[in-house]
């Protein structure tokens, strides 16, 4: 195998839901992405990043790990605005994995965690300071 096989080439992510409409409903309506639906999936077109595929799966299982991560200005001001469009965010507790009572776990960068309607977790992230 060449090692430069897919040093040129294009890449991006994708991920399953199990409920194609509620995905479509929560990127477009809640989040504010341009989301857009053609043969069976969904395409979520980002900012600065290629798309992301979003194709449903009747046996989804929602991903143990962050799917998506959004780089925000200040995460604090990003999860009291998502707080009041009813997304709720993810507390831990762990040894090495501590948020507060918000879900902020303060380090850099700040980072906070949410799911989408079929699970999968996602990410806010502050930009990282140098």
């Amino acid at each position: 195998m060449k090692k430069n096989l897919f040093k040129n080439t294009a890449a991006f992510s994708s991920f399953s839901v199990n409920d194609l409409q509620k995905a479509k409903n929560f990127y477009n309506d809640i989040l504010g992405l341009d989301v857009e639906e053609s043969n069976g999936l969904l395409t979520l077109h980002l900012k600065d990043s290629p798309p992301v595929m979003i194709y449903p799966k009747p046996n989804h299982q929602p991903a143990t790990f962050t799917v998506l991560n959004f780089n925000v200005n200040n995460v604090e001001s990003a999860v009291k605005d998502l707080n009041e469009l009813g997304i709720q965010f993810e507390i831990y507790n762990e040894e090495h994995l501590k948020t507060d009572e918000r879900g902020i776990l303060d380090g850099n960068p700040k980072i906070a965690w949410f799911k989408d309607p079929a699970g999968n977790i996602l990410s806010i992230l502050e930009k990282m300071k140098p």
